[in-house]
């Protein structure tokens, strides 16, 4: 298999990703270990871990740790997410030394949000203010082949879809190889903005991301924290479902199937999903999509 994502866009065919966490606990633990275990078997294109977002240097520890694990015991390329959250320079440096020496390939860069307790993005003295400036300072003095985030719906903090588009622009440009776009439910969504990004001369694959809903509280909590927005009719349908936890999760992996497939039909270069440490949903859309394989055909958009 391709050890940097950007080959992996090379073989003619859509790249499967899953998301994870560090776990926190014995018990999650476990939870990962057991959710690898089934996934594995999915032959994933990649998977990626999630960076502390605390930013405490014992969490960000934790992400590297986990992917280094990943790597060794289950042979999975694993991908690293990086911040510039609470880190100076010299910092965020040491931390792309360890990635390097744990054998990490691909690491998808990000500002990251404030730390719990702030509103407010506000850089580290001695540290970096933009992605796009931790991108350069990653392609300048390493080897990685990097990521970044897209927004579908627009970044929540941007001034305007197009500003946001513009600061994306500068990111690719600064040597970005993919995209992964945060959550978002209708696919219009993602085609539109897949569309403006062409028009603006960014030309890299923008993989997008699903997030299969399994919890009604949860992804409500969610959007409305990210500003992903929950289409009228998949909210009704939600909402009848309400007291009913199992029937939630039943319609959540069938319209994310949907979704999924849909996206692929229209020449979407992968799907990376969000997972949240747990396998059964993914595994069975994933199980769905490569039955029907419903890229066979697609123009790349």
């Amino acid at each position: 298999m391709p050890r940097s994502v950007r080959d992996s866009f090379k073989a003619g065919r859509p790249t499967f990703s899953f998301e994870f966490f560090p776990p926190k606990t014995p018990e999650g633990e476990v939870n990962l270990e057991a959710a690898l275990v089934e996934l594995q078997n999915m032959a994933p294109t990649f998977v990626s871990v999630t960076y502390g977002a605390g930013g405490t240097t014992e969490e960000k520890h934790r992400t590297v740790e986990t992917v280094a694990r990943i790597k060794e015991r289950h042979g999975l390329e694993a991908m690293a997410h990086f911040t510039c959250v609470g880190a100076t320079v010299d910092e965020l440096r040491a931390m792309l030394d360890r990635m390097a020496q744990a054998g990490v390939q691909n690491v998808l860069a990000l500002r990251g949000d404030p730390p719990p307790g702030q509103d407010e993005w506000s850089a580290t003295e001695g540290g970096l203010t933009y992605s796009r400036e931790l991108v350069e300072l990653i392609r300048d003095e390493y080897d990685f082949t990097i990521g970044a985030a897209a927004f579908p719906e627009t970044h929540l903090h941007a001034e305007s879809p197009e500003a946001d588009l513009g600061y994306l622009k500068e990111k690719v440009d600064a040597g970005v190889a993919f995209l992964v776009t945060q959550l978002f439910f209708d696919n219009e969504d993602y085609l539109s903005f897949v569309a403006r990004a062409r028009s603006a001369g960014i030309d890299v694959p923008i993989i997008p991301g699903i997030w299969p809903i399994t919890n009604y509280k949860q992804i409500a909590r969610v959007s409305a924290l990210i500003g992903s927005r929950l289409p009228e009719p998949l909210l009704s349908e939600l909402e009848a479902r309400v007291d009913q936890p199992e029937a939630v999760a039943e319609f959540g992996v069938a319209y994310a199937t949907l979704q999924c497939a849909d996206l692929l039909a229209k020449g979407a270069p992968g799907i990376h999903f969000y997972t949240l440490n747990k396998s059964p949903a993914t595994r069975a859309i994933m199980s769905a999509l490569r039955a029907m394989a419903p890229w066979r055909g697609a123009v790349p958009v």
